[in-house]
Order: structure tokens, then C-alpha cells, then sequence
């Protein structure tokens, strides 16, 4: 067998027989790193296979840079599961993806031209990427980018 990032240890592990190698699952370095190991570890734990399995499994998720950098590791240099997790999010750490700040809903207005309803959604989408957003924040900056006066109006005179 040629040279290989795994500790021989690793490579003595035998895969349970009907295991899912996860190749539908693809990341080639691109993609923020943090969802890609949190859907593969969720995959593997559905698979409930330990710690040896995961760091043989995981390579065949990989393509491009990613797979580059996974077989440019040390030989014999992996030897668990975390020491390819730290390697790959220290590796891809710029694709993370930064959880927004609740001031940038200020910035999502209605556009002029456009339904409210359509408004509203894109408005629901930029909340779903801010992380413990308070509902009367949330609520304020909807009412606040909105060019409909009268549904403004109803908005915030109206008791919920």
C-alpha cells in the first residue's frame, strides 16, 4: 500500500460489512468546512461507527483542493478524528461562513417595485443567517425597511 496520512493503526481497522461510504457527499474546499464535518459526523452517527471508521470514511468526501490537501498530510500523521477535524478547519477556516450581526437586517429594505410578500421572505431569509435574534429586533427592522405605509401602519399599531 502506498504512502498514506493514516497511522497504521487506522489502517488495521476492518469498515462493518454494509457501511455507506458517504460518496454523495462532496466538498472541494469551497463550501464552508464547519457544515460539511457537521453533516458528515451526523451521517456517521447515524451509521454509528466510532472514531477509526470516520477518519477512513472521511477522504472519500473530499475532491479538488480538499482531497489535495487530506493526501498532502504527513504520512502516518492521522491518527483520530480530531486531528483531521483541527486540520481541516484550520485549512479552510476563510470558507466559514460568519453568522451576521442583527444591524444588517437594517439594511434589508423593500425595494420599490417589489411585493411585500417577497419583501417579507427575503427579510425571513437574512434572519435565518443571525444567531439568537430577538423577535422585537427582528420585528422592528421588518417594520422599519418597509415602503407599504399603511401595512406599516397596521404593523406596529396593532397588538400581537
Amino acid at each position: 500500500m502506498g504512502a498514506t496520512p493514516f497511522h497504521h493503526s487506522l489502517l488495521e481497522v476492518r469498515l462493518p460489512k454494509l457501511f455507506d461510504k458517504q460518496s454523495d457527499m462532496r466538498d472541494d474546499g469551497t463550501q464552508d468546512p464547519q457544515e460539511h464535518l457537521t453533516a458528515f459526523e451526523a451521517r456517521m452517527n447515524l451509521e454509528g461507527v466510532g472514531d477509526e471508521v470516520k477518519c477512513r470514511a472521511f477522504p472519500v468526501t473530499l475532491a479538488g483542493p480538499a482531497i489535495r490537501w487530506f493526501n498532502a498530510l504527513p504520512q502516518g500523521s492521522v491518527t483520530t478524528f480530531a486531528d483531521i477535524t483541527r486540520g481541516f478547519l484550520a485549512q479552510f477556516s476563510t470558507r466559514i461562513a460568519k453568522s451576521k450581526h442583527p444591524i444588517n437586517l437594517l439594511g434589508v429594505t423593500q425595494r420599490s417595485g417589489e411585493p411585500t410578500r417577497k419583501y417579507v421572505d427575503r427579510f425571513n431569509d437574512e434572519c435565518l443567517e443571525i444567531d439568537g435574534l430577538i423577535d422585537s429586533v427582528a420585528s422592528l427592522c421588518l417594520t422599519n425597511g418597509l415602503l407599504n405605509e399603511d401595512f406599516r401602519k397596521h404593523l406596529t399599531t396593532k397588538p400581537v
